[in-house]
């Protein structure tokens, strides 16, 4: 429980199987019997695959707040050769398919509240999201038109009041009630969760109403809000949150019987029997005698082994027809090669035919052109073109100096091979000779007394 000052609902099982006492207790007062659950009872014919559920008073049990009633479709399950073979060729009793969603029946007022289900594909938790109207009861009124109009729950244009019940977990069956938004004719204004209701799962389930939040619930029929959250935690819990078998209450259902034993054929009962009222079509009842005695053991040949045959035969009747169009295949592609075949043959004798006719019609005169002729030779060609031609003489101020040092490229060596002679300033860049115009002109054997530095010849430039 979280808190005991808060309102909360017991739900205690009573010696009734059928019957469930929800116990009230608030700020921390005895619990005292609120409300009761009744179940239907599965014996009665009318019972037979469905589930139905009451929320009544607990002091006077026919006086009926709400109820839900849910009407499965059944699908019929598939199974492997080896589950088949299991069930000794027996088909297996339709599986109850789980709706989306119930529905609510309210009492004075009469109102519907459809509860529809919803999982969501990112996290994998379910909610279930419900409608309340804002004002439910009619404003008393003398006029006779007042009283012929609908209720005001019905009408669409009446504001109403979006919750959803919220899986706490995946793997939990705790939920929590929450306040979502508004909706007006089918448009939704989303507003922040509030938290309405809790719901525990325990050995003892409980559901506090959150009440600090209730007063932001801007409802006319609270106690209707009360009834619609006690049952529908009911029905979820069974429903979705615990789904077993005898919910829906099948028809036919066979009791539990040992591991590899073998049924009776007394033992499966029809359904249409036990929904008629005829009483001459009223089965045999059961006799006391071994199964042995009662009928022999039926023949191996079951509905399995006819089933395998059927099976078989599909199997090499499709393995025939597949290797009969893999022959009518070959045969065709052999015709096709065949068909080419002769149409090149075709195409060669057309040109044969046709060359013989021009050989006969010009004969091979003008067709002998003789040898091929030389081809004339080429000018200059000879083993001195495939080699650059010799350079010429390079001229005498590129020589060495027949003195040595640096070469010619720098003015006014010395007869010695390392060092500049005297009285001159450097490689060449010392003072000027008598016929000079400028100390940084180059001389030598090559400026022929001018003073003027000749160009150097080139064979390319």
């Amino acid at each position: 429980m979280l808190d005991e000052n808060l309102p909360a609902f017991f739900y205690r099982r009573s010696s009734n199987p059928l019957l469930t006492i929800l116990y009230f207790t608030q700020s921390g007062s005895e619990p005292i019997g609120e409300y009761s659950i009744q179940k239907i009872n599965p014996d009665l014919p009318q019972s037979k695959n469905k589930y139905a559920v009451a929320l009544g008073d607990a002091a006077i049990q026919d006086v009926i707040f709400g109820e839900v009633l849910i009407e499965p479709e059944f699908q019929q399950p598939t199974l492997s050769a080896a589950e088949v073979r299991q069930q000794n060729g027996v088909p297996p009793p339709p599986v109850p398919l789980i709706p989306d969603g119930f529905t609510i029946q309210l009492y004075n007022p009469d109102q519907q509240v459809a509860v529809k289900g919803e999982k969501s594909t990112w996290t994998g938790k379910e909610s279930w999201d419900f409608e309340m109207p804002q004002q439910s009861f009619r404003i008393p009124s003398a006029s006779k038109l007042d009283r012929q109009m609908s209720d005001p729950g019905v009408n669409s244009l009446t504001p109403k009041i979006t919750f959803k019940w919220k899986r706490d977990s995946k793997f939990s069956k705790d939920m929590t009630c929450y306040m979502t938004g508004t909706s007006v004719d089918g448009r939704k204004n989303k507003d922040p969760d509030i938290t309405i209701a809790m719901y525990k799962h325990a050995k003892e389930p409980s559901l506090t109403m959150y009440e600090p939040n209730l007063k932001r619930v801007e409802i006319e029929d609270r106690k209707g809000l009360e009834v619609v959250l006690l049952l529908g935690a009911e029905v979820i819990r069974e429903i979705y949150l615990s789904v077993s078998r005898d919910s829906f209450n099948i028809a036919g259902a066979a009791p539990s019987r040992r591991k590899n034993s073998r049924p009776t054929p007394a033992a499966s009962t029809s359904p249409a029997h036990m929904m008629t009222s005829a009483i001459g079509n009223a089965p045999p009842a059961r006799t006391t005698t071994s199964p042995i005695t009662q009928q022999p053991t039926p023949p191996r040949d079951t509905a399995v082994d006819v089933e395998t045959k059927r099976l078989q035969a599909l199997v090499q009747q499709e393995e025939r027809e597949r290797e009969k169009r893999d022959r009518a295949e070959q045969k065709r592609i052999k015709k096709m090669l065949e068909d080419e075949e002769r149409e090149r043959q075709r195409r060669d004798a057309e040109v044969a035919k046709e060359t013989e006719r021009l050989r006969k019609q010009f004969g091979l005169a003008g067709q002998d052109f003789g040898p091929k002729p030389s081809l004339p030779p080429r000018h200059g060609t000879n083993s001195q073109q495939l080699h650059p031609p010799a350079m010429p003489p390079r001229p005498l101020s590129a020589e060495p100096r027949p003195h040595g040092g640096f070469g010619g490229w720098f003015h006014g060596m010395g007869s010695s091979s390392g060092a500049p002679p005297q009285g001159q300033g450097g490689y060449g860049y010392g003072q000027p000779s008598a016929g000079s115009s400028t100390g940084r002109r180059r001389g030598g054997s090559a400026d022929n007394g001018t003073g003027k530095v000749q160009k150097k010849k080139s064979t390319f430039f």
